[in-house]
């Protein structure tokens, strides 16, 4: 293992500054693949099954929308908010966000493994199984949300936040991680990849309740008596 540090000197991420114009209500019947919106809401639109692939989303708001099966791999939403979003199986993969806050997701099964994630806030809400394998994050911040069995295989983290938030189970196989603060995170289940945790601030408490798990990826058995 390369060692865990414990000390305050991460530098914390920075947060996305929106500030969106007035928006207009979207008139569309639905997503298209490629397609380009600027400046509109979704508002309450059930999204199931459509097909958004390489769209663009630039100061917009999806507020309120079903998002199952919802085919978005490769899109870009840069300078957006995204609210109150639900539903199973979204394909995010390869996806860029940018400047986008995300706040009381009920999602599961998100695909956004090989996406970008540059100055985005997750706040609240719930996601299961979200796969962010080989994704890239830098300046992200998980707040008050429940991450269930995150898999961040291979990803690259660079100054993530945990923020008063559970993390039951998450994968850090492969992840390289810089500036990581996981010192808010409660409870802090590692499932996998613990020794890639290099570059990650934990507290002492966390030490204490992992002890087991880092015991176990150096070959340490513990024996009462």
């Amino acid at each position: 293992m390369d060692g865990v540090r414990n000390v305050s000197d991460v530098k914390p991420a920075r947060r996305p500054e929106l500030r969106l114009p007035p928006l207009e209500p979207y008139g569309g019947v639905g997503l298209e693949a490629d397609g380009d919106y600027d400046g509109v809401e979704f508002r309450g639109g059930d999204l199931t099954g459509q097909d958004g692939a390489g769209a663009r989303f630039m100061d917009c708001a999806l507020t309120s929308c079903t998002l199952t099966e919802t085919r978005l791999r490769k899109a870009r939403f840069l300078d957006s908010a995204v609210t109150g979003v639900q539903g199973v199986g979204t394909d995010l993969a390869e996806a860029t966000l940018r400047d986008v806050e995300v706040t009381e997701p009920r999602l599961g099964g998100v695909q956004l493994h090989g996406a970008v994630l540059e100055r985005v806030v997750i706040r609240g809400g719930k996601l299961d199984y979200l796969n962010l394998r080989t994704a890239r994050l830098r300046d992200v911040v998980f707040e008050n949300c429940v991450l269930v069995e995150p898999d961040f295989g291979g990803a690259r983290l660079e100054r993530v936040e945990f923020a008063g938030c559970a993390v039951k189970g998450a994968d850090f196989t492969a992840a390289t991680l810089k500036d990581v603060d996981l010192r808010g995170a409660e409870p802090l289940e590692i499932a996998g990849g613990v020794d890639r945790l290099s570059g990650a601030v934990i507290s002492p408490g966390q030490l204490m309740d992992l002890a087991e798990v880092f015991a176990a990826a150096l070959g340490v058995r513990v024996r009462v008596g």
